[in-house]
């Protein structure tokens, strides 16, 4: 029991209070309000374009500071600026680690796609999400680095790719596409 609730009825009414966050911030930017943040998360593959930085080179797992996951890959508009949930369909999986959560279990890693010093979340907005809502300073995250280039020309020659990782490694749902380049 929380306060008299029970697990769903908790998580039920963290999921509705999520939501409402949402909303709120919304309404703030429209009316003007300069600190209620961005409408929605940075996209991954937007970022690595505008930055140059093709294929990624894994990190492993390690500790992140959750303020630190600015984006998501191919998920930043189901999510605002503060990760927060903007739509209802988000209701079961938010709600599964949200229950996880309450339960003292400890959140699986999410998957990271690093560029600079903010992370992408490429697996795991859900939790995220849930991390967010209550305040949790540190997730832990495999990590995949993707660094701008700083010649372009150079890739045109390049030969060795063993350090580099699929883009799919950050695509949503697994999607897998190989570009060949140096890290």
């Amino acid at each position: 029991m929380f306060g008299g609730l029970t697990l769903l009825e908790r998580v039920d009414l963290d999921f509705t209070r999520a939501r409402r966050r949402a909303f709120v911030d919304r309404v703030s930017r429209r009316l003007g309000f300069a600190s209620a943040g961005r409408d929605s998360l940075l996209d991954f593959d937007e970022e690595r374009k505008k930055l140059g930085a093709p294929a990624g080179r894994r990190l492993g797992r390690k500790t992140v500071e959750v303020s630190k996951i600015v984006g998501s890959v191919g998920r930043s508009g189901d999510f605002d600026g503060r990760f927060m949930p903007t739509k209802a369909r988000l209701r079961g999986k938010w709600e599964h680690a949200d229950r996880e959560f309450h339960r003292g279990e400890e959140l699986r890693a999410v998957s990271l796609c690093k560029i600079g010093e903010e992370y992408y979340v490429s697996d795991g907005n859900h939790r995220v999400s849930v991390a967010r809502f209550h305040s949790v300073e540190m997730i832990d995250a495999e990590i995949t680095e993707f660094r701008p280039l700083v010649n372009p020309a150079s890739m045109a020659n390049a030969e060795n790719t063993e350090n580099t990782v699929p883009t799919g490694e950050c695509s949503p749902r697994g999607e897998r596409e190989m570009v060949a380049g140096k890290v």
